[in-house]
């Protein structure tokens, strides 16, 4: 079954503006707070209304502005998980479930591990409870399509994997389209099959989940995927090309993958070290922290001549813990020298 959105709505100052259609997959719409990826989903389950545009699942117009249809949010069989689960308080974990499909309710509540707590209100159940019991009611409906508002935001980190594999589990059974709204690209990665950057109420790239992660078209996306090293380019006289921020010169075996590019991006797992300076695509490096995280050690550098210093012209390198104090012990106060793989630079039209 198929979901094709193509919807304009204005609130206030914020505009949104999407275009996309999926099929029996899960697209993901990742992007920073007040992106517009909730509104997107709102709309599509009938909760607001898009001041223009056309929505359709399968065979069923869910909206069309210009034929004045707007099927109520109740009919559209769009099941969608709230970010608060949304549940009745007066309403036992059961009654939540029965409420939309009688029939269903004890299935699912087997079905989600529930047995023992269905006599219970949401007041009296764990945060895990009560997205179980909302899921289970969005399954009751029996839905065509699925809308996950970031199910997991309000989770700690082991119950939201527990949950996480259960939501996975779902959307393995399920056949029609699924969205999963999220800010985490380890969440989406995990989870969904094609993804979709939102930035300002506007979606600005689409990619196979794959394709997205190795290679992001644009700044916006690549900072999404966990890049932390970003530079403007500039054509260099001798056919490099200049990193303006990072203060060195890269040369390419194949530039035409950068004619166009104003931007480049390289990920900090990615450098090596290198026993020398080179005209070309090595840092000396100027240490100005480490940071030491859960697992690993994050340098963060500058070039040795950079003048400039912005957060921008500051560079990310992140390796083992244990490594880096190899490095350190090695090193000293002895500059540490970083080489670009070429094949790794990405080029970032904006």
């Amino acid at each position: 079954m198929r979901l094709q959105v193509d919807i304009t709505k204005k609130l206030g100052s914020f505009s949104l503006s999407v275009c996309f259609d999926t099929e029996g997959k899960v697209f993901s719409l990742l992007g920073a707070s007040g992106c517009g990826k909730s509104m997107t989903l709102k709309c599509i389950a009938g909760i607001m209304t898009p001041d223009k545009g056309r929505i359709v699942l399968g065979d069923r117009v869910l909206f069309d502005s210009e034929k004045h249809i707007n099927v109520p949010a109740r009919k559209r069989r769009v099941g969608y998980l709230f970010q608060d689960y949304a549940l009745f308080p007066n309403m036992t974990a059961y009654q939540n479930i029965a409420c939309v499909n009688p029939d269903r309710a004890e299935a699912l509540i087997r079905q989600f591990c529930m047995e023992g707590k269905e006599g219970l209100y949401p007041s009296q159940l764990s945060g895990g409870q009560k997205q179980r019991v909302a899921i289970a009611r969005m399954l009751a409906a029996e839905p065509e399509a699925l809308l996950f508002d970031e199910p997991f935001s309000a989770l700690d980190n082991y119950l939201q994997m527990r949950l996480e594999r259960e939501i996975m589990d779902v959307l393995k059974e399920f056949a029609g389209p699924s969205m999963f709204v999220s800010h985490d690209r380890n969440e989406v990665y995990r989870i969904a099959d094609s993804i979709g950057v939102m930035e300002n109420g506007s979606l600005i790239e689409i990619q196979d989940k794959e394709d997205f992660f190795d290679s992001p078209q644009t700044v916006t996306a690549a900072r999404l995927t966990g890049c932390k090293n970003i530079t403007r380019l500039e054509l260099a006289e001798d056919g490099c090309i200049r990193a303006v921020d990072w203060g060195i010169k890269l040369r390419t075996a194949d530039g035409k993958r950068f004619e166009g590019m104003k931007y480049a991006g390289y990920r900090a797992h990615y450098f090596r070290r290198t026993d020398r300076m080179e005209p070309e695509n090595v840092f000396a490096c100027r240490i100005e922290r480490v940071i030491e995280d859960t697992f690993s050690s994050v340098v963060c550098f500058r070039q040795m001549d950079q003048e400039k210093s912005t957060p921008d012209t500051e560079l990310t390198w992140e390796l083992p813990k244990e490594e880096w104090k190899q490095i350190f012990k090695e090193t000293g106060q002895e500059p540490i020298y970083l080489k670009l793989d070429e094949d790794k630079l990405m080029p970032l039209a904006r």
